[in-house]
């Protein structure tokens, strides 16, 4: 109207009059009749808009309406994911700060490595999750709309309504751009916008599914070790069979959904790949499944894992048990360092500590007993200028290196900023309904 069509006030304000008027009814016996489901809204809305009957639709095509309200529902169910996903990253990082500086024993191919600190483990978490933050930001904020581009993507029917006027046609396209909440629009589009525009959405929420399921495989490796468990309620059973079982079931629950998660990427890839041409019907079905799927996925294993963060438990005393185990051997390059500087050889010092760690891993591996490295340098006079050493060098926080300064500086200067924009939204937790 603004451009010069013969369309009237009263069309207008009847049809605003009825956009929540929607027989439903109807509209499902014209779809079955017409085989047709943009058609049979139009029919439907028309019905109940006698006045604006003649112009609604008006050199549209179905693409028109469904294409752009896609991207429309894509960009609204970013802005429904990127709080729930800051939101997990701050309880992480409460959680990471907390236990900046307790040594827990480090795993590599999941033997024993040196110490890290529980909360420098929860930052490789956290890390993870900020770069799925940003990627689901910057995914929303490519996303431009498909605009008004006609059948073909080539604005024909428009230009035909605008008497060959390119300049109304582009305006009408920036005006309903703008309208729709978007800053761009595609230049070029077939029918649809290009079905890549579906992969990279895909793309970050199947990232998204990797990130959780490698946390939440973590949490579950750690409560087989009695380290730190997800929450447990008081009256919650973890086996029918086995009334001790404390199964880690929300953490299994993430998982397995974001198995499903990281598997809808294929949907999109095959999509794009067979779009002939400026589009083909074969492209519709999947993508009411996968889109739908790939959102409502990424939501609730988002809400799982903000209750698993808001209920760790950790234990301390198992953690540590296990450092003593394992830090006697770890040791060892202590105890050379220091034998040398109290005058000792390196190489026969060496020999010395090779013999007696072989004497106690047989100790730990054949007999099942606890790792005696220790008492047996203590009971050695070759080790006597050290022993009073012993103590200090068998710190476990002498062993973190700088991994709770790592911890401060990353939340600090990477975290906490990347949070800022959803600070108002930090707020509730969450109890899942099991």
């Amino acid at each position: 109207q603004s451009l010069g069509l013969p369309i009237t006030d009263e069309q207008i304000q009847e049809m605003e009059a009825n956009l929540d008027n929607i027989d439903f009814k109807m509209a499902a016996e014209e779809e079955k009749k017409l085989r047709h489901d943009v058609m049979a809204h139009v029919h439907t809305f028309a019905h109940c808009c006698p006045k604006a009957a003649a112009i609604i639709h008006l050199g549209a095509t179905s693409c028109y309406v469904g294409d752009n309200t896609d991207l429309i529902v894509l960009r609204d169910g970013f802005n429904l994911l990127l709080p729930k996903l800051a939101r997990v990253i701050s309880r992480l990082a409460d959680f990471a700060e907390k236990y900046a500086d307790l040594p827990t024993l480090g795993f590599t191919h999941y033997q024993p490595a040196q110490l890290t600190t529980v909360g420098k483990r929860c930052c490789l978490w956290i890390q993870d999750l900020c770069m799925d933050l940003q990627n689901l930001e910057r995914a929303r904020d490519d996303l431009r709309f498909r605009g008004v581009k006609g059948t073909t993507g080539t604005q024909a029917s428009f230009l035909q309504l605008f008497e060959g006027d390119h300049s109304k046609v582009e305006e009408l396209d920036r005006l309903v751009t703008a309208k729709a909440g978007f800053k761009r629009a595609y230049i070029v589009t077939g029918q649809t916008y290009s079905r890549k525009v579906d992969i990279e959405v895909l793309s970050v929420l199947a990232s998204l599914g990797a990130s959780i399921h490698k946390i939440c495989t973590d949490i579950r490796l750690l409560a087989n070790l009695k380290e730190i468990e997800e929450p447990f309620e008081k009256d919650q059973i973890g086996s029918s069979a086995m009334p001790y079982k404390r199964n880690p079931m929300r953490s299994e629950r993430c998982c397995s959904l974001a198995r499903h998660l990281m598997t809808l990427i294929l949907d999109p890839l095959q999509t794009a790949s067979v779009q002939w041409f400026e589009r083909t019907l074969d492209d519709s079905a999947n993508r009411r499944v996968c889109l739908a799927e790939a959102f409502l996925t990424a939501d609730i294993i988002l809400s799982t894992l903000q209750n698993i963060s808001e209920g760790l438990v950790v234990y301390p005393k198992v953690i540590e048990r296990r450092i003593r185990q394992e830090l006697p051997f770890m040791a060892t390059e202590n105890i050379i360092m220091a034998m040398v500087k109290a005058g000792g050889n390196r190489q026969d010092c060496h020999e010395k500590i090779r013999v007696l760690s072989q004497q106690a891993a047989a100790v730990v591996k054949q007999e099942g007993g606890d790792n005696d490295f220790i008492a047996r340098v203590r009971a050695d006079p070759y080790f006597s200028p050290i022993h009073k050493q012993l103590e200090s060098l068998l710190d476990p926080s002498s062993f973190t290196g700088r991994a709770p300064q790592q911890v401060t500086k990353f939340l600090k200067e990477e975290v906490r900023p990347a949070l800022i924009p959803y600070q108002s939204k930090m707020g509730g937790k969450i109890e899942l309904a099991l």
